[in-house]
Order: structure tokens, then sequence, then C-alpha cells
């Protein structure tokens, strides 16, 4: 992260299935935006009261946007981490908008109402994803491992 950005972290819901695209050159990029609405307790009437909806524009770029657009659907609760972007622009009557935008640098389901499966995929040697993982880490004892025992876990970090 460079100096004088603004990191932010955003929890919310998928307000629509994230789109996912291709630059010209093959990049992936994945486009959603996340609602998140403050609740209040109301004690006077012993209930809930939604505030006004926040709905932020999300870009996940390269294998993260894939794997967004693989395990996030509309609805879903998620934590967003990222960098706030402004973008600014002027319209064909020549006036000037702006929004902010949030530059995803992590996401996940957010697990307070519900529970995930966390499938691992391999990275190659130029930093693309491939299929599941062969874990230096992993405790499932190897294919072929002997009895109880006889484990080959790594006693020392694979670094």
């Amino acid at each position: 992260m460079s100096v004088g950005e603004t990191p932010i972290t955003i929890v919310g819901n998928l307000a629509g299935d994230p789109e996912l695209r291709y630059t010209p050159s093959g990049a992936a990029m994945a486009k959603f935006s996340v609602a998140a609405t403050p609740r209040s307790y109301d004690k006077t009437t012993n209930q809930w009261q939604d505030g006004t909806a926040m709905f932020l524009r999300c870009t996940a770029w390269r294998d993260l946007a894939n794997h967004v657009a693989e395990s996030l659907t509309k609805g879903m609760r998620v934590v967003v981490t990222g960098r706030l972007r402004q973008h600014n622009w002027k319209t064909d009557q020549g006036e000037n908008r702006s929004m902010l935008a949030l530059e995803v640098d992590d996401i996940g389901p957010s697990l307070r109402f519900a529970t995930a499966k966390v499938d691992r995929v391999q990275r190659n040697g130029s930093g693309a994803a491939s299929g599941p993982a062969t874990d230096a880490w992993n405790t499932a004892a190897p294919a072929g491992a002997g009895a109880a025992g006889e484990s080959q876990y790594r006693e020392e970090p694979p670094f």
C-alpha cells in the first residue's frame, strides 16, 4: 500500500452477483456492489430500526476476481478490505461528477450468520491459481502413509 491511500473494511451484503469481465490484455476483473445498512435498537419500541443503506461499488482483479465470481452470489454477507478510490469525470453536458469505489485487496464470506467450506487453490510459478493445493502445512496424512505413528508431518516450515 502506498503512502496516502485510504484503507477500509466494509461488512455488508452483495447487492447482486459479481460480474466477471476481462481487460483487452486478459486480466480478470470482478465488479460488484456491497450494501451496508446500519441497524440500531429502539428501546421505546423494542424493535430494530434500519438506517439508510450505503452501496459501495467494488472491483477485484486477477485471481481474486475469479475466486469472487466462483464463490460469492447475491445476498451473501461479506467482509471486504481494500483501498478507497475517488473517480472523477465530466458528463456530456459538462457537469463534474465523482464517486467513491473500493479497490478490493481481500474479501470473504462473513461467518457471523453462516458457515463456509474453504477450498484452497494451488499457485503455479507465475502466481496463477491452478486447482487443489498441496499444502506443506496440511495435517492430513499423505497418500500411502503408513500406520499411526508413521506420519510424515513437517517439523519445520517449508521456507
